[in-house]
């Protein structure tokens, strides 16, 4: 199967973006709340500085990886694709079997 360059190098550049646990724990928090979080929750929850957390949901943002809108003053923020949530469980099950040293599920 023949994936064009493109597609390729904005995968990787994703890949990139989530290679920064900050942004991972984020992505995490925002993925299991029933609601969009303000700012601020984001950064009480997780124990960050508020500049930091703004200059990650900032960047997973760009990657169209969180959306947010603005009540009054404050924004909020939701994962915008749950699917990349899901590729990281897959990844994290993958570090778990090689911690553990077992072999990995076929399909």
């Amino acid at each position: 199967m023949k994936i064009p360059n493109d597609l390729i190098d904005e995968a990787a550049k994703i890949y990139g973006v989530l290679s920064n646990s900050t942004r991972i724990k984020i992505l995490y928090f925002l993925y299991y709340q029933e609601n969009d979080v303000p700012v601020n929750e984001i950064v009480q929850n997780l124990g960050m500085a508020q500049p930091v957390v703004s200059r990650q949901l900032a960047i997973l943002r760009q990657y169209q990886l969180v959306r947010f809108h603005r009540e009054g003053k404050q924004v909020f923020y939701v994962v915008d694709d749950p699917h990349v949530v899901e590729m990281i469980n897959d990844m994290l099950n993958h570090v778990k079997h090689e911690i553990k040293g077992l072999p990995h599920p076929k399909n």
